[in-house]
């Protein structure tokens, strides 16, 4: 039993109460894998711990000896909590073949990420694990309803060495970000279980380029070096400078956010000073590749090579000190090269999302020079298959969480007649059901609302038709719609004019959202022309646009609903934050609950939509 009856977070308390007595959570034996090595100053012991648990010998022609040393870089980024298996879309990566053709594979889990790992580490004594940021926040409910405390130990359990944090590991601010590393129950939520306080991340979180206000001084440690029998190789974290752009304003607070690559200059400046001359960034931003599969050859043009996007300028400004860098924030899976500063290749790598992939980097160093030989270094990123054993202790550890979640995830709270997935097109069938739901709890509060729209960022995952567990098909609990919708936003009303409505549409294609376009998933009765063989703001035709059917007329006021995100002008929708007269309704979730509640039945399952409001021309 917990310590006290159980009080669901915020998240769990958006719908359901659950029961005071939770049954009794078995104790369950983990199998005895290779466990994080704690860090000094962070409250954990500091284990040596050779190789993550392999014998610590080095290889022919890399030992004491030798002048240089093969050192392994296991890296990922963007888990977002999913311990479990992803479902959907989320859950596959695409595989180039042999003949040019791709396939989709099945991929992630914490079971199987901690598999590939601990198998990937054999043989190599030298060998560190680090991460690029996102591990937690926007997780499923498993994960989300427990404040990310099953991830954090799933990531001790694996032996996460060092991570960056990226703009979701400020979603409950800077204090949750703090109890993250430190440990310690919830505020408010308490512990879990019972005798057992939560102990906290035995890795550091590296913030580097986010300080305090008040001092100037970062937020947490802005660097880390790895140290194993005189080799040495310093880790320096970043989040993108534009995290207040996308996190509530309340996750920020008191927090100023800084040039990646200015910041990442100054500290390997400052671990060049200390004679730490290997150098890797850990940078929660990332690029476009031109091929979706992971396994392309991003420097072969031949081979639809390439990368764009953010990384590519902030690349060429670090420092040629650093010698890899592991990016995230895309969901994009690369192994690229990109000169730095003096025209030499260096090495960009991301892992794509939600532990389907994991990067595998050999960084010779010279013990000489103390530094990379940069033109031997290799890398490739590795599916996370799941017809390898899983890893037992995680296992265990999903089903300890389970068990406590069980009460409030397994609760029906609609049905669908068949998938209803986020998709890569503009407009979402999942999108206009989120957006149609918003409508209608807004509706409840204020009846002359006219439309709701809906951030494609928010929208996490697919509702899935095929049955999960023991539910039928068809069933949606809200454990699935909590893993779509985790972020604990409200409804909120406000009023627009006609000019900040087509404004807020521009938006979504200019200004900072030129270079990638997040479109709006709307309502139903706003139907428009987004035209892509045009660029900015004329990517819209404003003279398509259309409310049930009428022009919009620009003098006149619209009550329109979104979620709390979007009416703080987040995304770079500066005209929604404009709006007018607020009314708060209830959260999110909720809303798409009680939708899906009052429209589906086992005997009437929900349609998904069609997703015909937006006409795009290519």
């Amino acid at each position: 039993m917990p310590a006290t009856p159980f009080r669901p977070s915020r998240r769990g308390r958006r719908l359901l109460t659950v029961a005071a007595g939770l049954a009794t959570v078995a104790a369950l034996t983990a199998a005895s894998p290779a466990t994080a090595q704690g860090h000094p100053g962070h409250g954990h012991p500091s284990h040596d711990r050779p190789g993550h648990g392999q014998p610590s010998h080095d290889r022919p022609g890399h030992g004491h000896n030798s002048r240089t040393v093969d050192v392994q870089l296991l890296s990922f980024n963007d888990f977002h909590g999913n311990l479990e298996p992803p479902a959907g879309s989320s859950g596959s990566v695409s595989e180039l073949q042999p003949d040019g053709t791709t396939k989709t594979v099945a991929a992630g889990g914490v079971e199987y990420l901690a598999s590939s790992l601990r198998t990937a580490r054999q043989g190599h004594p030298y060998s560190v694990t680090a991460a690029a940021g996102d591990l937690i926040g926007a997780s499923p409910l498993l994960s989300g309803l427990f404040h990310d405390e099953p991830t954090i130990e799933a990531m001790n359990k694996l032996g996460l060495d060092v991570t960056s944090v990226g703009n979701h590991e400020f979603d409950e601010g800077a204090t949750e970000l703090a109890r993250m590393q430190d440990g310690g129950c919830h505020p408010t939520d308490g512990c879990y279980e019972k005798g057992k306080k939560f102990r906290g991340a035995d890795f550091p979180y590296l913030t580097a380029n986010v300080t305090k206000e008040k001092t100037g001084k970062p937020l947490l440690k802005p660097y880390w070096v790895w140290k194993k029998n005189g080799v040495k190789v310093g880790f320096i974290g970043v989040t993108l400078e534009g995290t207040p752009d996308i996190v509530t304003a309340e996750g920020v607070k008191g927090l100023k956010f800084h040039d990646e690559a200015e910041t990442i200059n100054k500290y390997a400046k400052e671990l060049d000073k200390q004679g730490v001359k290997s150098i890797v960034a850990l940078l929660h931003e990332g690029g476009l590749p031109a091929n979706g599969a992971y396994n392309y050859d991003c420097d072969s043009p031949a081979a639809g090579g390439g990368i764009s996007g953010p990384i590519v300028d902030i690349a060429k400004k670090i420092s040629p000190k650093v010698d890899a860098l592991v990016t995230g924030h895309t969901h994009n899976a690369y192994v690229c090269t990109i000169p730095d500063p003096a025209g030499n290749p260096r090495l960009v790598t991301s892992a794509s999302s939600f532990g389907r992939l994991y990067t595998d980097t050999t960084l010779t160093y010279d013990r000489r020079t103390r530094d990379i030989v940069r033109t031997k270094v290799g890398s490739a990123n590795h599916v996370v298959s799941r017809t390898q054993p899983k890893a037992a202790d995680m296992t265990a550890l999903i089903s300890r969480w389970n068990t406590l979640a069980a009460p409030v995830a397994n609760q029906p709270v609609g049905y669908i007649s068949a998938d209803i997935p986020r998709g890569t097109s503009p407009e979402q069938p999942l999108g206009d059901l989120i957006a149609d739901a918003q409508l209608a709890h807004a509706k409840t509060l204020d009846p002359s609302t006219s439309l709701a729209l809906m951030n494609p960022g928010g929208i996490r995952a697919d509702l899935v038709h095929a049955a999960s567990g023991a539910e039928g098909d068809g069933v949606v609990t809200y454990g699935e719609a909590f893993t779509v919708q985790p972020f604990s936003n409200t409804v909120n009303l406000v009023t627009l004019t006609g000019a900040q409505l087509v404004s807020a549409l521009q938006e979504q294609v200019s200004g900072p959202n030129e270079a990638s376009p997040k479109i709006l998933q709307v309502s139903d009765g706003l139907t428009y022309t987004l035209d892509l063989t045009k660029s900015g703001a004329a990517r819209i035709d404003t003279s398509s646009i259309r409310l049930n059917g009428k022009e919009i007329d620009p003098a006149a006021s619209y009550r329109v609903a979104m979620n709390s995100f979007l009416s703080g002008g987040g995304d770079g929708f500066t005209s929604l934050g404009k709006g007018t007269n607020p009314l708060v309704g209830s959260d999110d979730l909720r809303a798409l609950n009680d939708y899906l509640t009052a429209n589906s039945s086992a005997a009437t399952p929900l349609t998904p939509p069609k997703a015909d409001r937006i006409t795009v021309v290519k």
